[in-house]
């Protein structure tokens, strides 16, 4: 869902824009990670369980302790805000544990499990920020978003270890990457055999760019993905040398005239 935000300055609607692009990134990122563990739950999937427990401690958690500081003091003490606030909490509390799950976890079964349990509720709890926390700061005569993030710079879109922009404005389609695996994805497709797909044409415009981006930085060397879109994306493709140069080889799998799959290989 993508609700519209009414700020009350423009570095608050900067602000929130980057929060939410934020959101995103780390969205796709979590979705390829998850992936990789479910396609390794037939195997050895330590390699993957790892990844993945070592994101969610450095990204993360640190991201939700960061936004404890911030965001939720200020949005909490608005009548509005104090309900929501104290669920969110809850829900950072229940979202370590579930980190905790998948790496403790007894089988490669009850980690992918965890795995993708803590996919779904961290979508649900990205969904309350973005749609219901965000919108309120922003709308408050008494705070400023851009103020309470200030200094924050992985808040407001900088991310350790990325070194990019999310062009979330041009308006061309974006596409993922991969870690790797073959797996279902948030949107419900069905992979075949080898490598996960991806149909952008489901993900929000606003957000499009910054999910699949961030799926691309989970992407391995010698991982793929396949991306499915309802037209030919070359502006994103450009996009994606410019962001990563000479980092995936790109084939064409169908093109067109309805459909468009085009695979994403890491080089390695």
């Amino acid at each position: 869902m993508t609700a519209l935000t009414i700020s009350s300055s423009s570095a608050d609607a900067e602000a929130v824009d980057a929060v939410t692009n934020h959101h995103a990134l780390m969205s796709g990122e979590l979705a390829l990670l998850v992936a990789d563990l479910l396609n390794a739950s037939g195997g050895d999937p330590t390699a993957a369980r790892d990844r993945l427990v070592a994101w969610a401690r450095e990204s993360l958690v640190p991201h939700a302790m960061a936004e404890e500081k911030s965001l939720y003091p200020a949005a909490g003490g608005l009548a509005e805000g104090r309900l929501l606030v104290e669920a969110m909490l809850a829900e950072h509390v229940a979202i370590v544990a579930m980190v905790d799950e998948v790496e403790k976890a007894a089988t490669p079964v009850g980690a992918a499990a965890s795995g993708r349990a803590l996919q779904a509720l961290f979508a649900v709890h990205l969904d309350k920020e973005n749609d219901q926390l965000l919108p309120l700061l922003a709308a408050s005569p008494d705070h400023s978003v851009a103020d309470l993030l200030a200094g924050m710079h992985e808040l407001l879109g900088g991310h350790e270890g990325h070194d990019h922009e999310h062009p979330a404005e041009s308006g061309a389609e974006a596409e993922p990457a991969s870690h790797h695996g073959g797996s279902s994805c948030t949107c419900g497709t069905v992979d075949p055999p080898g490598n996960p797909a991806l149909d952008v044409r489901v993900i929000p415009h606003a957000i499009r760019h910054a999910t699949i981006f961030g799926a691309l930085d989970a992407v391995a060397p010698g991982a793929g993905l396949e991306i499915v879109a309802d037209h030919d994306p070359v502006p994103l493709l450009h996009q994606v040398q410019q962001r990563t140069p000479g980092r995936f080889e790109v084939t064409y799998l169908e093109r067109g005239p309805v459909d468009y799959r085009i695979l994403f290989t890491a080089r390695a």
